[in-house]
Parts: C-alpha cells; structure tokens; sequence
C-alpha cells in the first residue's frame, strides 16, 4: 500500500484519518495537537469569549514577539495545523455540538484546571459516555493528585519545580527562554497520545493520559535524578570554565564567536587535540600528560588554549578540526540557525509560506519517515476561521448554523 496522497504528490501524515478536538489555552497543551497536526492528524480548535489567551501574549520581559497581525508569534507556534472554531460551550446548544465533536473524535485534549474541567463538563467521566474509545488527554502545571493539582502553572515554575532551573551550574537559578519546557511537555503529551492511540489500536478501549510541566521536567532531569538518588548529593557541574579540560569545555574565537568541545574518554583525544592546535609540545608536558595531570593544571592549561583558539575565527577553527574527528561544534545564536547548511541539509529548517507572514523559516519535522511526510502544514487560525466548515462537516444547514450565530453560541 502507498503512502503516496493522490493529487498533491506528498505522502501522507502518519496520523492521517486521525481527528483531534482541543480545549485548550497556551503552548504546553496546544503544542501538542500541532505536533499531531504536523503527524497528518485533522486538529479542531475550540475557543470562546476572546480566545485563547495566548493570541495576546505580545511582550516577555525586554522581547516583543508581536507578529504583523498584532497577534503573538507563539499562537503561531501552538496552534500551526488547526481547523479553528468558536464555540460558546456554556450554552446547551454549545455543549451539544460538542458531545458531536467528540463522539466523532478519535483524541479530545484539554489543559485547563481540574476543578474547571469537571465545571465545564470536559472531565474524562463526562466525555467517555459520550464516546467511550476516545483518547482524554489532559496537560497540567503539577500532575493530576496531591495538593498541588489544581494550580496553574506556567513554564518557568514547572522549571523551578522540577529543579532544571539549577542545571547550569549557576549558584542563581537561571530561567531557560522561553517556553522550552512547554515544548518538551507538548513533546511528552504528543508522546502519550500516540502511545495510547497504538494501545487502542491493538485492545479495543480508550483511556485517559496525563502530562504536567513537572513530571516532564523531571524526566528531562531522569539522570540527574538517578545521580541525586545514587550519590545523596546536588549532581550539578560547575559552568567555571577553569574546572574543566579543554576536551570539555567552551572557548571564544577570533570573531567573538564560541567553540565546545566534549570528548570522553578524554584521554584519547588528548595528542590528536594538541596535534590539531598545532602544540604537540603539550602532549608530553608533565603538567598535562595525562588525566590526573590535566585536571590538577587546568587553570593554566585553560589559559594557555584561551590564546590558541583567539587566533582563529570559530568556522575557522571547525575547519581544523572536523578532519580529525575532535567533537567540536561551533555556538550558535538562535538567529543563526536558520542558515546552518547541516540543518538545511537534512530539511531540519524549511521553508515555510505564511499568509499574514509571508516567507518565514520553522523548524521541520526531527524525524525522517521512509513512507509518509510531516511537518508544518497550515497556519494558525483566525478565532472561528472554520466554524461554518466544521459545523456542516457534523451535518448542520446553513439555518441552523445561522441561528446558532444569532444566539451568539458560534462566531
């Protein structure tokens, strides 16, 4: 069987003929139906009253992030591959049409609070009556039990939470800009939901799944964790730089720009990483002819390759040294790697053609399908772009679609 689409000659998402509803606000749950919607999956937005907030959130400390329509850029980001549709679900006539919608659907995912999901009636006892195969995916600041449950949270505390906010070895907690661990959270919940798509799949029956900011933190932090627990200590590395070989370890360029390298065993790179910097005279250096050595005099060895790479630009110094297989990379600024020829290569950056935008570059899919295609597919929707089409795809006429207008529970 092809996975070739007639018409268009793309192949088909993964998740094609899959159809998700989302109730939900901000980037930690709707990123995860976007990651569905660059899968092939149909992604139903539902919104009310002024929308999901995130559409307003313009300005995080000195960053503007105002797209050209006066919306956010990150409602972009959270809700690329969307149907969006308004919907008034306090109403009756609301709720019905989204009994309709979910007994249609295959994933319902939400992330308000759990006293708010039981109020609006988008709890998974509610809605697994309607339909009982459905996939209820919930995202949360905390997790679903213990007295933390029904907070909100955002990124930042779900980092000072989960202790990632320590991990740079700082002695302050540095916040990680911006929305990285609502990503990964998105990443996880996506996870879940395929994960319980397949189970659907091969036993018959649907269930609910569970993320949190926290609980994702904390698997980002799985070996961290294990050291703490193995060791009863702060498993962080000092981010001095004198503490560390120069096999490991940052250094600015004739250009201003950086280079890392990170080798282990650092041993064996050792005399190829003197030959490379062209000091062989060091590889016998009794101050640092070998690990112990190395780690005693780091100071000084630190010092003296601060001089070395300060002679050449950092391309420069990539240059040297991918021919000896040194594990170096160049540090990027974010606003370089849209131009990075190894993300280009492999399609890790594309192309991407916005109607209110114009030529912008998104990340592409980070996984490779032999079979099918994914990746980012449409735009973020205006509030209620598609309620006409959705609402006729559920079977409603042109009346009935009016008259629910009037009564103001669709826009």
């Amino acid at each position: 069987m092809t996975g070739i689409e007639s018409g268009n000659g793309r192949k088909k998402g993964p998740l094609c003929g899959i159809r998700v509803v989302e109730y939900g606000v901000f980037h930690a749950g709707p990123g995860a139906t976007a990651i569905l919607g660059d899968l092939g999956a149909e992604v139903i937005k539902i919104e009310s009253g002024i929308g999901d907030p995130e559409r307003y959130w313009t300005q995080v400390g000195d960053l503007d992030m105002t797209g050209p329509n006066g919306q956010s850029t990150m409602f972009e980001v959270s809700n690329r591959n969307k149907k969006g549709i308004y919907l008034d679900i306090k109403t009756g006539k609301g709720r019905e049409i989204l009994h309709r919608l979910v007994e249609k659907a295959d994933v319902f995912l939400t992330n308000l609070r759990k006293s708010t999901k039981i109020k609006l009636g988008l709890d998974y006892d509610t809605l697994k009556k309607i339909n009982p195969m459905i996939i209820h995916a919930n995202v949360s600041g905390y997790g679903p039990d213990g007295p933390m449950s029904d907070l909100g949270a955002f990124d930042p505390l779900g980092l000072a939470k989960s202790g990632l906010m320590f991990v740079t070895g700082s002695e302050r907690p540095a916040l990680m800009h911006i929305g990285v661990l609502d990503q990964a959270t998105a990443i996880a919940a996506s996870h879940a939901i395929i994960t319980a798509l397949f189970v659907r799949e091969r036993e018959q029956h649907g269930q609910e799944v569970h993320t949190s900011l926290f609980s994702t933190g904390l698997w980002l932090m799985y070996p961290n964790l294990m050291l703490a627990s193995l060791l009863g200590v702060n498993p962080v590395v000092s981010g001095e730089r004198s503490e560390h070989s120069p096999l490991r370890n940052v250094f600015c360029c004739k250009d201003g720009g950086w280079i890392i390298g990170t080798h282990h065993p650092e041993s064996k790179y050792w005399a190829t990483f003197c030959k490379a910097i062209e000091r062989e005279d060091l590889i016998d250096d009794p101050r640092f002819c070998d690990d112990e050595c190395r780690q005693a005099n780091n100071p000084e060895l630190v010092a003296i390759c601060d001089q070395i790479f300060a002679q050449k630009t950092k391309d420069e110094w990539m240059d040297v040294f991918i021919p000896y297989g040194l594990m170096y990379s160049a540090i990027q600024m974010i606003g370089e790697v849209p131009n990075d020829l190894q993300a280009l290569a492999n399609q890790y950056v594309v192309p991407f053609k916005h109607p209110l935008f114009g030529d912008v570059s998104v990340p592409g899919y980070p996984i490779k399908f032999s079979e099918n295609d994914a990746g980012t597919r449409t735009a973020a929707p205006a509030i209620g772009e598609h309620t006409d089409e959705v609402l006729k795809e559920l079977g409603l006429s042109d009346n009935e679609i009016q008259g629910l207008r009037q009564e103001e529970v669709v826009k």
